[in-house]
């Protein structure tokens, strides 16, 4: 499961473009707090904590405690605005999630054991199709990884995502396809995996957010 961040926030006082420039210049960082079906809530951060939180690994997979006025909020990050040039954040939502919610999360994939994989061995190249993979998750139990075992794994193999061990209660977003995590091709790049060939369909750039569920 992933730590929880906490950070100290305060409402704002007013809403709208003026708003959030006033708080950027007060080196705060504007965000909002919405879902569980309770109203959204308008608030700046310490910009400072901000920058730091955000480049941190998993932030879109790890739970933040956000206390305004010495109350917890737990939210998913949902959104960061940054500036095109500077790539400073100017800008956060956020999804409030309860005890008993379940989320959606990018989590990330860690291959193992390539030592032990006959295709790597003789020169092979793991072509990864998925770093990540979206799960539906109890919000209290987000893994911080999904391990991919290349033990045993030869030349022209694909991994799917059902060959791979999933943290109890998580289950992936997409249901209606055995989809290609990663593959292992031959030097010369001469097998192709089924998302190269059009029968995954797994290529997106995202697979869509969803909201948190009670």
């Amino acid at each position: 499961m992933s730590d929880i961040t906490q950070i100290d926030a305060s409402l704002r006082s007013r809403v709208g473009k003026g708003s959030a420039r006033a708080a950027r210049r007060a080196g705060k960082i504007p965000a909002v707090i919405y879902g569980d079906k309770q109203p959204p809530l308008t608030i700046e951060m310490e910009a400072r904590v901000v920058r730091k939180v955000i480049h941190e690994p998993g932030i879109f997979g790890r739970l933040l405690n956000i206390k305004i006025d010495g109350k917890d909020n737990t939210v998913l990050t949902r959104d960061i605005q940054m500036h095109p040039v500077s790539e400073e954040p100017l800008h956060m939502d956020m999804l409030r999630v309860g005890a008993t919610s379940t989320v959606a999360v990018a989590v990330p994939v860690e291959f193992i054991n390539h030592e032990k994989s006959p295709g790597l061995k003789i020169g092979g190249v793991l072509n990864v199709v998925r770093f990540e993979v979206e799960l539906n998750c109890p919000a209290g139990d987000i893994p911080e990884k999904i391990v991919c075992d290349l033990d045993g794994v030869k030349i022209g193999d694909s991994i799917h995502i059902s060959a791979m061990e999933l943290p109890q209660g998580a289950t992936p977003t997409i249901t209606d396809r055995d989809f290609t995590v990663a593959t292992l091709q031959s030097p010369g790049g001469g097998v192709k995996n089924e998302d190269e060939e059009g029968g995954d369909g797994d290529g997106e750039a995202a697979d869509g957010d969803t909201a948190a569920e009670d």
